[in-house]
């Protein structure tokens, strides 16, 4: 067996792999909007999202 067939044969072994990073990274993805959706849609979110402003504009000097 040559060189370029070992290493031709060993690049065959990992097709797919990028497809199931691929789908996980999009799983993680999901997941985490989803969390995300569930906090900020709640009371959490809104008290989170009024004192992050009121913050920044406290900085900017305008509230």
């Amino acid at each position: 067996m040559t060189r370029t067939t070992r290493t031709t044969s060993r690049r065959r072994s990992d097709d797919g792999i990028t497809t199931a990073e691929y789908a996980v990274g999009t799983a993680a993805g999901a997941g985490l909007a989803g969390l995300l959706y569930k906090l900020l849609s709640g009371g959490f979110g809104d008290r989170l999202l009024r004192t992050l402003f009121d913050h920044v504009l406290g900085l900017l000097g305008i509230g």
